[in-house]
């Protein structure tokens, strides 16, 4: 069951995310360009976020080089933005909190109360279940 009240609902504090965000990690990254992954990754960087790819199984994307881990990730993380089904956000939110991220964004379809509590407990802002490009879209432009 999805528990909204973990989740930020706010359209003036989602619009604060996205425009005092700088630097996004983008955990499932694919460098297959028909995934929505790829496509939003891209999106990010064209309006103008530094974005860095997070999967362990992949060396480098479009040249850039995509990371391991959120551990590896060379600067400070604004927003982890995740494409991982829901099983795997815990493990997601594990890492975000110890890097000191301040967002865990978890795409649309992905949902994890118990992960969300332990992010919020840490003083991380969580949203679930919403589409960054879309929410990007709808209150930034």
């Amino acid at each position: 069951m999805f528990n909204s009240n973990l989740s930020v609902q706010d359209t003036d504090t989602l619009r604060d995310i996205l425009t005092s965000a700088k630097v996004i990690a983008v955990v499932g990254y694919s460098d297959k360009p028909h995934r929505t992954s790829y496509q939003i990754g891209g999106f990010l960087k064209r309006v103008g976020y530094k974005v860095y790819a997070v999967n362990p199984t992949i060396e480098s994307i479009d040249g850039q080089p995509c990371y391991p881990s959120l551990a590896a990730v060379p600067e400070p993380i604004d927003i982890v933005n995740v494409f991982r089904r829901s099983e795997y956000l815990q493990g997601v939110v594990d890492d975000a909190i110890a890097v000191g991220a301040k967002v865990v964004w978890a795409q649309l379809g992905v949902v994890d109360d118990w992960a969300a509590k332990a992010a919020v407990d840490a003083g991380l802002q969580v949203v679930m279940d919403r589409c960054i490009k879309v929410e990007y879209g709808r209150l930034v432009k």
